[in-house]
């Protein structure tokens, strides 16, 4: 190589941090040594240090400042900014104290990378001495340092002294007000947000891409869709639409405001749209419960070649989760790991998520024990886990493990509606209660309608109908609809016709046009032979337009979705099974298997109700499984309602006679069927 001169080789190292490039770099550091004489020019000192250090080469980094004759406030500077760069805060505090013990006086540059480590760190007491230093050094009016100290009030939780320094800077650029907005944002005062911005633009300022991004995440926290609206049009007039983070904003936005259509427009309409772009529209999917879509785009990106991230990983694990697709669900565990992001906290809650309300709650289990940290999302997402499958006491213990004192991780409201559920799918009535007692008691939690609901339906689903009733109108709130149609749902299974006509006014009051109660009052006089009832109430139904939707199972086989109505005879596969319902009512009968025609719920003949009961959707899926699902793989079933009790009990009898772990997903919970018992035990 000729001979370079300094500023050329100065050249080189910087060339490798644009790079990102460690072994160039150290090659760089090479040719110094070997072309330049010592003592080394001081400027070369400091672009080793910075190179080392924003590579994330720490040692490297103080080994050069420790053989670095003359330090200056510039060598000191570049080993802390490349810390904080790389989320060394405490590194960087520790680089700051001891450069004031080498007598160097931080500038402009330090104060804002010492102040943003003191930030991170959520630590108020650092960053207090901070600013008190940087007013005895004369540099708290320099804008970028009173910026940086704002923020760090902000991010420490000290909001009344984050609003007294923004007040008293005496310049304000447009960092400082985007720091307002995003820290309005971050704490959760979006109506203030919204009110700085207006103010902003009274004072003449122009936003940029961050002020946009930053206001619409305040629209969209404040669920305000008519100002986000606003200022979309904004974004067109100023120029910003071909922005691609402005974009980005948009469709997050309009995905938590529940318009994904216009996300998908905008979508559609970014030229080249990055990473974050296919991350904003698959969580708006999600966000929306269009998860089939979620998935369908995630599919997309992965051709496109977009690297899968921990958010769109989490995201997309969310949709499976929705969909009950553990075998995509699997797909992306295992894509988690090729991308290195399984040990994520987000991407592994979503995972133990996924699992858990696909049925597989041992695959649950080992995703939450292999995890290497556990947020509350983590504890609640086990737990609710184990509520889907009515596991009372597993769900207990992991509840009283989580608030032990040796853990301390504090439940919030999520937290005991998941481990409500499942006392009340287990019939742990004394448990429960006394977790509801200790709510407001011990955590200091409000109960809320949600609470309510559970305790109400742990009462009636233990038979104890009254009871529940006299909950309810002790309640201190009004009862909701999840309420009464806990009432409702009880009132059918012990036959409690006068309470359920009461729960189903109230019900009717509440949500004149939700077909599902009125069908289940419809339902439970049918049960019960009150056919003039019962057709009655259909009756109403018709007369207010009132339209109920159709009941239906649906199974995965051989990469399709296969999705069964009752009394369906449209699949290609018709024949086939239809002969394996034959046989298996045939075996069903000799094992001593007897119709409950009391779900039929039309007045017929019996021989009419035996039929009509024996092509439900959820047996045709599963003579369906039967016939494609390879024998020693359980047969997965999703049910968009609650499974009825013949159907329970002919699948209890199938899974003995067929030697198959069958599991069954309803509205409620899972059921797993296994040489003719079930894991709810019969209580559902």
């Amino acid at each position: 190589m000729p001979f370079l001169s300094a500023d050329s080789l100065a050249y080189l190292v910087e060339s490798a941090v644009s790079a990102q490039c460690s072994r160039f770099g150290r090659a760089a550091h090479a040719q110094i040594v070997k072309t330049l004489d010592n003592p080394l020019p001081s400027f070369i000192y400091d672009h080793l240090v910075n190179m080392y250090s924003k590579l994330d080469l720490p040692n490297s980094a103080h080994l050069v400042l420790s053989l670095t004759p003359n330090r200056s406030v510039v060598t000191w500077t570049s080993l802390i900014a490349g810390s904080v760069q790389n989320g060394r805060f405490i590194s960087a505090l520790f680089h700051f104290s001891s450069m004031r013990r080498d007598s160097i006086q931080p500038n402009d540059f330090t104060f804002p990378c010492a102040f943003k480590a003191s930030g991170s760190l959520r630590s108020p007491l650092a960053g207090k001495q901070l600013h008190a230093l940087a007013v005895k050094a004369g540099q708290i009016a320099d804008v970028f340092v009173g910026c940086s100290a704002f923020d760090m009030y902000s991010k420490t939780g000290l909001t009344n002294e984050a609003r007294k320094m923004f007040d008293e800077m005496p310049e304000r650029n447009i960092a400082t007000r985007n720091a307002y907005l995003s820290n309005s944002v971050l704490e959760g005062r979006y109506e203030d947000a919204l009110t700085a911005f207006i103010v902003f633009r009274h004072e003449g300022w122009e936003p940029n891409s961050i002020t946009f991004c930053a206001f619409l995440n305040s629209c969209a926290g404040a669920s305000n869709l008519r100002l986000g609206r606003q200022l979309h049009g904004f974004v067109l007039q100023s120029g910003f639409e071909a922005d691609v983070s402005v974009a980005n904003g948009l469709i997050d936005f309009y995905g938590k405001c529940h318009q994904v259509g216009c996300s998908e427009i905008i979508f559609s309409g970014i030229s080249k749209p990055n990473n974050v772009s296919w991350c904003s529209m698959v969580a708006s999917y999600v966000q929306n419960d269009e998860v089939e879509k979620a998935c369908m785009l995630f599919l997309r990106a992965r051709k496109e070649g977009i690297e899968p991230t921990d958010f769109m990983v989490s995201s997309v694990a969310s949709a499976c989760a929705g969909l009950s697709g553990l075998e995509v669900g699997r797909g992306v565990h295992a894509l988690a790991v090729k991308a290195c992001v399984e040990g994520n906290i987000f991407v592994g809650s979503a995972l133990v998520d996924m699992y858990g309300k696909c049925g597989n709650i041992e695959d649950a289990d080992r995703a939450f024990d292999e995890m290497p940290e556990k947020n509350l999302i983590t504890w609640n997402a086990m737990i609710g886990a184990y509520a889907h499958q009515g596991q009372a006491d597993m769900a207990v213990a992991l509840f009283n493990k989580m608030t032990n004192a040796s853990l301390g991780v504090a439940p919030n409201y999520v937290t005991f509606v998941c481990v409500l559920s499942a006392c009340s799918r287990d019939g742990s009535v004394n448990v429960g209660m006394e977790i509801f007692e200790s709510m407001r008691g011990r955590y200091g939690i409000e109960p809320g309608a949600e609470h309510y609901a559970c305790v109400v339906d742990m009462l009636g689903r233990a038979g104890m109908v009254e009871q529940a009733y006299q909950f309810i109108k002790k309640m201190p709130i009004r009862p909701t609809v999840s309420v009464w149609g806990a009432l409702l749902g009880a009132c059918k299974m012990f036959a409690k016709p006068e309470l359920a006509k009461i729960a189903a006014d109230n019900l009717f009051e509440l949500d004149p046009l939700d077909s599902g109660n009125q069908v289940l009052l419809s339902n439970m006089f049918a049960a019960a032979g009150r056919w003039e009832e019962a057709t009655l109430v259909r009756k109403e139904m018709n007369d207010v337009g009132i339209k109920k939707g159709a009941g239906c199972s649906w199974i995965t086989a051989g990469n399709a979705v296969h999705l069964f109505q009752a009394k369906d005879t449209s699949h290609e596969r018709n024949s086939e099974i239809q002969t394996m319902l034959a046989e298996l009512r045939r075996k069903m009968k000799a094992a001593g298997y007897i119709p409950d025609t009391k779900f039929a719920l039309f007045d017929l003949e019996e021989e009419e109700k035996v039929m009509e009961v024996w092509y439900h959707s959820e047996k045709i899926a599963l003579a369906f499984g039967l016939l494609v699902i390879p024998p020693g793989v359980p047969i997965r079933i999703t049910k968009n309602l609650r499974i009825c009790g013949d159907c329970h009990s002919a699948i209890k009898f199938i899974s003995g006679i067929v030697g198959r772990e069958i599991i069954v997903r309803d509205k409620n919970r899972f059921h797993r069927f296994r040489d003719n018992q079930c894991s709810c035990k019969d209580y559902w």
